[in-house]
């Protein structure tokens, strides 16, 4: 099987690169390849041909998006477009990482894959019309969406609380705010099994378990060893450019229908943190 990773460079996409075994694996990063340029993906795709294409390219700063809606709406909407027209030319498969900001957060259960889509921020809002997009131009692609992701070789939330934790006697950290933390190496696994399926349709894909940021920071100061304090607010005390969701945890039965569970996040964390120290070497 040919693989095409586009995004091979990003958080996700290099434990992609690492974990997929058995596959012949052709990564573009961002400097390779800019995916609203449509000729270019067009002529990449034709020229490498592969069964399945993994997209996970995107603008994912929420508050950047909120300031540069034209240059969000061509990146994770038009790009994702360009994508599949590209794919659908080939007749190759697509899986498209999405997000839990398609959904309004107002509900108190966990998200079905057949939940109302209803974004409230202009990044929810591209991702929302690039799963509509890419449906119609591809009804079989695989679109999985995720949520609070984290992992080593970029900028996330455990990474900042780290960093700021180092330096501060005490962190403020949202407590109203509660979501699924999601560690790279556990979604690449559930991704790559997810091709290996032949999986088609809306996936979620999640570390098993919910919390609230605030929760999220308290283990991730714990488990560092370090004594700062962590302290709840409200999101009205932390006020953003976007809206974040209040609610978006994400049901896994999608995903348990293929037969594949992911983790715990606090199982997550822990490995998390072991990596970030081994990378490190501290």
């Amino acid at each position: 099987m040919k693989v095409m990773i586009i995004g091979a460079t990003g958080l996700l996409g290099r434990p992609l690169m690492r974990q997929w075994t058995g596959a012949k694996l052709m990564g573009t990063g961002s400097r390779d390849l800019d995916i609203r340029d449509a000729a270019r993906v067009r002529d990449i795709v034709e020229k490498d041909r592969p069964d399945w294409i993994v997209l996970a390219a995107a603008y994912t700063d929420v508050d950047g998006c909120e300031k540069d809606p034209t240059f969000a709406f061509a990146v994770n909407r038009d790009g994702v477009v360009n994508v599949a027209n590209a794919a659908k030319s080939l007749g190759t498969k697509l899986l498209f990482l999405s997000s839990d900001y398609v959904f309004d957060g107002t509900k108190s259960m966990p998200y079905e894959i057949n939940d109302a889509r209803n974004p409230q921020s202009v990044y929810g809002r591209s991702k929302a019309e690039a799963e509509l997009r890419l449906l119609e131009i591809l009804p079989d692609a695989c679109i999985v969406r995720t949520s609070w992701l984290f992992g080593t070789g970029g900028k996330c939330f455990p990474d900042t609380i780290l960093k700021l934790a180092a330096t501060r006697p005490q962190l403020d950290v949202v407590n109203d705010q509660r979501g699924c933390p999601t560690y790279t190496v556990d979604l690449a696994a559930a991704i790559i099994a997810l091709c290996a399926k032949n999986a088609g349709g809306l996936v979620h894909a999640c570390n098993a378990g919910e919390c609230t940021w605030f929760d999220f920071a308290r283990e991730i100061v714990s488990g560092a060893g370090l004594n700062t304090e962590v302290r709840p607010v409200s999101s009205a005390k932390m006020a953003r450019p976007a809206p974040r969701p209040t609610y978006s945890v994400l049901s896994a039965t999608s995903l348990h229908r293929y037969g594949i569970e992911m983790p715990d996040w606090n199982d997550a964390l822990r490995r998390y943190l072991d990596e970030r120290q081994s990378v490190s070497g501290n």
